[in-house]
């Protein structure tokens, strides 16, 4: 399958009093039709920022941005952005919050089909059935409002509103960490299912490793603003290179016996993501840190489709360190 969404050295930095916070830093990634990619990291380390940066909803610094073979990244005015957020939609984490608490389940659909002026009346209230049976969302709550549903119907909402337009890219920025369990299986099964129907590609942004690894295709790890591995999923969880990785995938509670699994804690001072040094972000907490980290980094391909920033993880993939 051919690449939708490409990106190359993709930079978007925040000025703040005490300088330049690197939100997002040098990324290079592609995204394949019809596939997932999952983007994981701790809290801060720029993953939504990835995310509403590649949609447009962030203007870039730096870097390229390609969706369907199109450079994006210099768009500037309203028809050309307008079509492209038809064609590449975003799920926001908090279902609440990012619906308007005056408008309806309707009117909430509505809205998108409305804005883009593509539809009569008899067509509009078409799309609305078609979109409420699409996303599970009952007759009997056509009328209600935010505040009368439950988490889980409101993201449906919010999914519904993301499809109105038939967008070939969403991004999902951490679509379930806000629901239940029991919700989050279903919000993630009706995903995967509208995936497999209308060929979506999807990039799912979450902190949460057992559900990235039940959805996507491929995954980024994120550590301060930069890429440090991106693997098939399979490789990733099989194979583990980049130290930070390996820490996340020890954290993973599981049921079975992990009597041969070590829990690796990470120690040390979180550096600061103003005005970085160059060199291995990570160095200060990473076991493994010697003098040649505090070099600049680069993503290098040990395996096939497997790439990973880190000068010593050969060395230590050698020695049998826990995975």
């Amino acid at each position: 399958m051919p690449n939708l969404v490409e990106i190359q050295n993709l930079k978007k930095y925040f000025e703040t009093h005490r300088g330049s916070l690197h939100a997002v830093d040098d990324i290079t990634m592609s995204l394949k039709q019809g596939e997932t990619m999952g983007v994981v990291g701790e809290s801060g380390c720029g993953k939504s920022t990835l995310g509403r940066t590649l949609i447009r909803l962030i203007d870039s610094d730096e870097g390229s941005i390609k969706f369907d073979g199109a450079e994006i990244t210099g768009l500037k005015d309203r028809k050309s952005l307008r079509e492209l957020r038809e064609k590449a939609q975003i799920i926001f984490q908090d279902p609440y919050s990012s619906l308007n608490p005056r408008m309806t389940v309707e009117q909430t659909l509505k809205e998108p089909l409305i804005l883009s002026k593509r539809f009569n009346r008899t067509e509009i209230n078409e799309q609305v059935e078609n979109l409420m049976q699409m996303v599970g969302i009952d007759e009997r709550i056509r009328l209600a409002f935010p505040h009368e549903l439950d988490g889980g119907r409101r993201q449906r909402v919010g999914i519904g509103r993301a499809l109105a337009l038939n967008p070939k890219f969403v991004v999902c920025d951490e679509p379930v960490s806000a629901l239940d369990v029991s919700i989050q299986a279903q919000i993630l099964n009706l995903l995967m299912d509208l995936q497999d129907k209308y060929g979506l590609t999807y990039m799912f942004i979450t902190h949460n490793m057992a559900v990235v690894r039940h959805i996507s295709t491929n995954i980024s790890v994120m550590y301060l603003g930069q890429l440090v591995e991106t693997s098939p999923t399979k490789n990733l969880f099989k194979n583990p290179l980049h130290p930070y990785t390996r820490a996340l995938l020890s954290a993973i509670p599981t049921v079975k016996s992990r009597k041969n699994k070590k829990r690796i804690v990470l120690q040390g001072e979180l550096t600061s993501p103003i005005n970085p040094r160059p060199g291995c972000r990570f160095a200060k907490r990473c076991l493994y840190a010697q003098k040649s980290c505090r070099e600049p980094q680069r993503l290098r391909e040990l395996e096939a489709g497997h790439f990973v920033s880190c000068c010593r993880c050969e060395e230590i993939a050698g020695t049998g360190a826990e995975k």
